[in-house]
């Protein structure tokens, strides 16, 4: 209860002290200054063409190099995981202009999923 009094407890030399403070403030003036037709420096990326196929509808057309597509990423690990003897996270890496690291641990994190239909005659043992 002591603590809630001083919360709320107005300080009347206090509020006097701020209702003498004033605060004015301006920018500068901007200044534009032509350069003769420079342009200013902007960061340029470095883009490449999407691996799509028969997805190219899709998805995106140009995507920045070490980065992918959702496609893309889609595509890479489902040639991993049918064939992870050709599409190694080395010939990935290559093929996508991506870092091996980021590649192994995409590879070892993002696994697809597969679906198993079972025979008819067989689901009356499950």
């Amino acid at each position: 209860p002591e603590i809630q009094e001083e919360i709320y407890r107005k300080d009347d030399r206090l509020l006097a002290l701020l209702k003498d403070v004033y605060v004015e403030s301006r920018d500068p003036p901007a200044q534009v200054k032509d350069q003769g037709g420079e342009y200013l420096p902007c960061k340029h990326e470095e883009k490449r063409l999407t691996k799509l196929g028969h997805l190219e509808a899709l998805d995106v057309k140009k995507v920045p190099k070490g980065k992918i597509s959702i496609v893309e990423a889609l595509t890479l690990l489902n040639n991993h995981k049918l064939h992870p003897h050709i599409w190694t996270a080395e010939k990935i890496a290559e093929e996508y202009s991506l870092e091996l690291k980021e590649v192994t641990s995409l590879l070892e994190f993002f696994i697809p999923f597969s679906i198993q239909e079972f025979p008819t005659e067989s689901r009356k043992a499950i």
